[in-house]
């Protein structure tokens, strides 16, 4: 598949996409920071008495689980009912599914019970989801997987959506299709908070762009090159992890200024489940 790179970045600027967040306490502020800084609107609402009108009035809608709790939970539910009955597509990240079964159970509710566009996690989390065994502590994944392509194309399958399943190598999946998206840093993995952005950044995008599939491969690899630009010293010095985090958030600010002709090549289609 071919991705219109630059042409994703403008769809963002120009569409401003309003994208309410039901997100962790511990990553609130970063993800509304991504959004803001692809040019989308970001909203936190959290709150079961007004969350359905706020989805409904947004371009997407991101669920994330991290701080996962009985509140949080049933505010959840009402605004993935709002998103669909308003057709703004719902990005689902199952963050710790596979560490207890309560997340488990949340994960595939919200899965399940919805119309969902993408669901964005780890390799880990993506297995579990997909019915595989998954090492999961706390909400980092841990062990090898080896056939995270076919893991992700199953998960598609049984939940009808886009996956993308972050780790060394992103893969992004359909149910026919897995692509590897070879755009990163092993410095994101130092900072707290880097796949809740990765899903707030999928949902801006998703907001912008009707075609999901697109949406994911381009906010994908456009999360990755901020990644490396940041690491390169693009935006200013790097001397840890703390200069890294704000090196990162002005690289997404300031990509659509880099020259990434080459963003394109970064996206191989690795399995065809369709031939």
């Amino acid at each position: 598949m071919t991705v219109d790179f630059d042409g994703s970045l403008e769809a963002v600027a120009e569409e401003s996409p309003l994208v309410n967040a039901v997100t962790n306490t511990v990553t609130v502020n970063d993800v509304a920071q991504v959004i803001l800084h692809w040019g989308g609107l970001p909203v936190m609402s959290d709150d079961e008495r007004e969350v359905g009108d706020m989805v409904a009035a947004s371009e997407a809608c991101l669920l994330n689980m991290g701080t996962v709790s009985e509140v949080g939970e049933a505010t959840m539910v009402t605004a993935g009912q709002a998103a669909n009955e308003a057709d703004v597509p719902v990005v689902v990240d199952p963050v710790g599914v596979g560490s207890t079964p309560t997340r488990n159970r949340v994960a595939d509710r919200l899965a399940s019970e919805f119309d969902v566009a993408a669901i964005n996690g780890n390799y880990g989390e993506i297995t579990k989801l997909a019915g595989d065994d998954a090492a999961v502590r706390g909400v980092e994944s841990v062990g090898e997987y080896s056939d995270i392509s076919t893991t992700a194309v199953a998960c598609a399958q049984e939940y009808d959506t886009v996956v993308v399943a972050s780790g060394d190598v992103d893969i992004v999946a359909t149910a026919d299709a897995a692509y590897e998206v070879t755009a990163g840093h092993p410095q994101m993995g130092t900072v707290v908070g880097t796949g809740c952005m990765l899903g707030g950044s999928i949902a801006t995008f998703a907001g912008a762009i009707e075609d999901t599939e697109r949406a994911a491969l381009a906010g994908t690899v456009a999360f990755g090159l901020a990644g490396e630009a940041a690491a390169a010293g693009e935006f200013g010095d790097v001397h840890g992890p703390g200069s890294y985090n704000v090196a990162f958030k002005d690289a997404v600010a300031g990509l659509g200024d880099t020259e990434h002709d080459a963003a394109e090549s970064r996206i191989e289609q690795v399995l065809d489940a369709g031939a």
